[in-house]
C-alpha cells in the first residue's frame, strides 16, 4: 500500500500529468522529512487532498509539518511523535491510527502507513500515505487486533527473556533438563502437540531424536526416532540439504503437500497434520533441527517461522556453550596423548566405588599395568615411537574392558583399570587377556616392529581388613604387586594368589 516517491518526482515542479494522477488518488500521499536531531520537520511533498480534508495548505506543510501535527487529537499527539522517533531509530515500516481534526472542525479516525529511509546527512524521510477510516467498527476491530498482537509480542518477549536467563544460569550437566523445559514452554505457548530436537550425524545421513515434549494425550515417538537413517527418504533429504545449505525453515502446512513416499507414511502414522522444522547451528554448522508438530488442522501465524528461529537461536547458543564446557572438562580429566581419563578423574570414581562397597558391599578391584622396558624404547627409537606405543596400548585396554570399567593413565607408562561389581576371578581373566593381547600385538613405528610386553598387579577391596577412608591403601597394594611382577621377570600378573604367567 505504501507508495515510494522522491522529492524530484513529487515536488513543486511535478509535471501536470503526474500531479493530475496523484490528485485522483483518494489517499493523501506525502514525503515527510525529519532532521537528524529531530528539531525540524516538514513535508517535501504532500498531495492537494490535505487541504480538502484537513483544511491545511500544502505550501505551509512544505515549510513545516507543525500545522499537521497540530490537528492530531491531544490525547494521541505524544504517542504519534514517539512512534515516529522510534521508526527513525530502527528504520522499520511505520503505521499508526489516530484522530485528526478535519476541515469541518470535528475529529475523525485516520490510518497512516510509511516506509522510512535514512539520508546521508543523518535525516530521515518517510514515503507515506494516510486516509480516513470509514467505519469505526472496523477501527475498533483493528485496534483490538493491534492490542492482541501487542500482548502476544509482549508475552513472547517475556518467555524468551525467561528462557534466556535459564540458559545463561545453566549449570554444567543440566543441558538436557533445560532443553526439555524449553520444549514444554514453547509447546504450551504456541499450543502445538509436539516439540522436539533432532541431531544429525556428521554426514547428515542419520538423525537422532534427542529431546521431545508432547501435549496431554499425544503419544511419544522419541524411542522410534533414535538413529534413524535418512537413506530412501528422498524428499526429506532434499529438505535437510535446504536446512544445511540455505539455512531454510521447513514448513509443511498440510501433510498432503509431501509427495507419496516413506516420509509421508511415517508422518501420517504419527498423526501429524502440519509441521515446522528450523535448523540449529553450532560453531556455524547445522548440527540438527528444532521442530513443532500439530495433530490438527490449524492456522499458523504469518511470522511463525521468525518466532521459531528465535527459539532455535536460543538452543544453538545453549548447545554451543555446553560443547565448550564439555571440551574444557575433557581437557581437565583426560590424558591428551592417549585420550584416556587421568588421575583427576580416576580418584573421585574410586571414592564412589569405596562408598558403594561400604554401603552395599559391592566388590571392586584395581589392576595396575606398566609397560615393560619402556625406557629402552624411548632411548632407541625416540619419544615419538614411545608415544605411539602408549596410544596403541590404551586402545587395547579399551578393547578388552567394559564401558563401565574406569580406564586411566596413571602416569608415564603406568595405567590403572578399576573394575566394579565383578569377582576377583573375572578381573584376573580380563587382565590375562590384556597381557596376551599386548604380547601378540605387533607395535609398529616407522615400519619397525617393536616387541612389547606388560606387567600387572591386582588388588581387590575384599583383601583389606577394613574399607579404607581413601583409595590409597588399595592403590598401594596394586602397585606393590606390580613391582613384584617386574621382579619376577615381567610379562606376568601378581594378585592375592601369587605370580601367574599366561
Amino acid at each position: 500500500m505504501t507508495a515510494k516517491f522522491n522529492q524530484r518526482q513529487l515536488g513543486a515542479d511535478t509535471d501536470p500529468p503526474l500531479r493530475k494522477l496523484v490528485s485522483s488518488i483518494p489517499d493523501v500521499l506525502c514525503t515527510y522529512w525529519l532532521s537528524a536531531d529531530g528539531s525540524s520537520h516538514r513535508y517535501l511533498f504532500i498531495s492537494e487532498q490535505v487541504k480538502a480534508i484537513l483544511g491545511i495548505d500544502p505550501g505551509v506543510l512544505r515549510e513545516s509539518a507543525d500545522a499537521l501535527f497540530a490537528v492530531i487529537h491531544p490525547d494521541e499527539v505524544s504517542d504519534v511523535r514517539a512512534s515516529v522517533a522510534e521508526s527513525a531509530r530502527v528504520l522499520t515500516p511505520w503505521s499508526y491510527q489516530a484522530r485528526l481534526k478535519v476541515q469541518t472542525g470535528h475529529y475523525e479516525w485516520f490510518e497512516a502507513r510509511a516506509m522510512p529511509e535514512r539520508q546521508a546527512d543523518g535525516s530521515t524521510i518517510w514515503y507515506s500515505q494516510f486516509h480516513k477510516i470509514q467505519h469505526y467498527k472496523d477501527l475498533e476491530h483493528s485496534l483490538r487486533e493491534r492490542e492482541a498482537e501487542s500482548a502476544f509480542q509482549a508475552d513472547f518477549q517475556k518467555l524468551i527473556a525467561k528462557l534466556s536467563t535459564e540458559f545463561i544460569n545453566l549449570s554444567f550437566g543440566a543441558i538436557d533438563q533445560c532443553i526439555n523445559e524449553l520444549l514444554e514452554a514453547i509447546g504450551d505457548f504456541f499450543q502445538v502437540d509436539r516439540a522436539y530436537l533432532y541431531e544429525f550425524s556428521p554426514d547428515y545421513r542419520v538423525m537422532d531424536n534427542t529431546h521431545e515434549w508432547c501435549s496431554a494425550g499425544v503419544a511419544t515417538i522419541i524411542d522410534s526416532q533414535r538413529d534413524v537413517p535418512t537413506d530412501g527418504f528422498d524428499w526429506w533429504q532434499s529438505k535437510i540439504d535446504e536446512m544445511v545449505g540455505g539455512n531454510k525453515v521447513i514448513f509443511v502446512e498440510e501433510i498432503e503437500q509431501i509427495p507419496p513416499g516413506p516420509e509421508r507414511v511415517m508422518l501420517e502414522e504419527q498423526g501429524v497434520c502440519s509441521m515446522f522444522c528450523v535448523p540449529v547451528r553450532v560453531r556455524g554448522l547445522v548440527t540438527g533441527f528444532f521442530g513443532v508438530d500439530s495433530m490438527r488442522n490449524r492456522t499458523w501465524r504469518e511470522d511463525q517461522a521468525d518466532l521459531l528461529i528465535i527459539v532455535s537461536g536460543l538452543l544453538s547458543g545453549a548447545l554451543e556453550r555446553n560443547r565448550l564446557e564439555t571440551e574444557l572438562l575433557n581437557q581437565s580429566i583426560r590424558d591428551p596423548l592417549t585420550g584416556l581419563h587421568n588421575r583427576r578423574y580416576l580418584m573421585p570414581r574410586l571414592d564412589e566405588m569405596l562408598g558403594r562397597s561400604r554401603r552395599d558391599g559391592e566388590p571392586f578391584a584395581l589392576a595396575m599395568f606398566d609397560l615393560d622396558r619402556f625406557k629402552s624404547i624411548n632411548d632407541t627409537i625416540g619419544h615419538l615411537g614411545g608415544d605411539s606405543c602408549l596410544r596403541r596400548f590404551a586402545e587395547i585396554l579399551l578393547e578388552q574392558t567394559r564401558t563401565t570399567d574406569v580406564v586411566a593413565r596413571f602416569g608415564g607408562e603406568e595405567f590403572v583399570v578399576a573394575f566394579s561389581g565383578v569377582s576377583p576371578a573375572d578381573v584376573r581373566l580380563t587382565v590375562s587377556r590384556i597381557i596376551c593381547a599386548v604380547r601378540e600385538h605387533d607395535f609398529m613405528f616407522e615400519d619397525k616392529i617393536l616387541p612389547l610386553t606388560v606387567s600387572a598387579g591386582i588388588a581387590a577391596i575384599g583383601e583389606l581388613d577394613a574399607i579404607p577412608a581413601s583409595p590409597d591403601p588399595l592403590i598401594r597394594l596394586a602397585d606393590d604387586r606390580l613391582y613384584c611382577a617386574k621382579q619376577e621377570g615381567r610379562d606376568c600378573i601378581v594378585d592375592a594368589s601369587g605370580v601367574s604367567r599366561i
